[in-house]
């Protein structure tokens, strides 16, 4: 992203770790979806301290995870994170903090980013969990405390190696590359600053 606004979003939410994920492998939606240019991951508080996750109607049947969503081309990392969090939840929330900024490249190519996660800690102050977009495919939602992200990350580095066209590749490709930010928000959300 040429001008995506990092200096405002970090001198108000706060400097986000970052961390650069080399995969093996990045075959997967949505490293080649053209309608984005990176995503937002949206670490969202319920008022008991769990965390929402969720799982698309077409996910293995364990596949739950944190929630993402695009950010378009020329959107704002802010807009993007306030649109999906409506699209998908309903939820009314306050950004707490900017958590991190996680970097993707391919092993064949280590230096060459080719996809962005901005991953926030919001807070729930309001509304009823649902989804209000039903494009979003979304089956159920599922609550974990923030020490149970290393085994949702485990869980999803095991996902089945079958192809399914619903991501455009394999469902443990697309794991490994999901589990990445589930450690780092992990990481982050334990390291003491949230």
């Amino acid at each position: 992203m040429a001008d995506d606004g990092m200096a405002a979003l970090e001198a108000r939410y706060g400097t986000p770790q970052h961390i650069h994920a080399v995969l093996d492998r990045i075959d997967v939606a949505p490293f080649d979806a053209p309608d984005r240019v990176g995503e937002v991951c949206m670490v969202i508080r319920r008022p008991g301290g769990q965390l929402i996750t969720a799982r698309k109607r077409y996910y293995p049947p364990a596949a739950f995870r944190l929630l993402t969503g695009g950010i378009g081309h020329g959107e704002p990392i802010e807009h993007a994170l306030l649109r999906e969090v409506d699209e998908e939840t309903g939820l009314a929330v306050v950004v707490r903090q900017f958590l991190a900024r996680i970097t993707y490249a391919v092993r064949t190519a280590p230096e060459h980013v080719c996809f962005t996660t901005y991953a926030w800690l919001l807070d729930e102050v309001g509304g009823t969990l649902a989804p209000r977009d039903p494009a979003e495919q979304i089956a159920s939602y599922g609550l974990v405390w923030p020490a149970e992200l290393p085994a949702l990350a485990t869980a999803l580095e095991c996902a089945p190696d079958t192809v399914s066209d619903d991501i455009r590749g394999s469902w443990r490709t697309w794991g490994v590359f999901r589990a990445v930010a589930h450690r780092v928000v992990h990481r982050a959300l334990t390291s003491g600053g949230a």
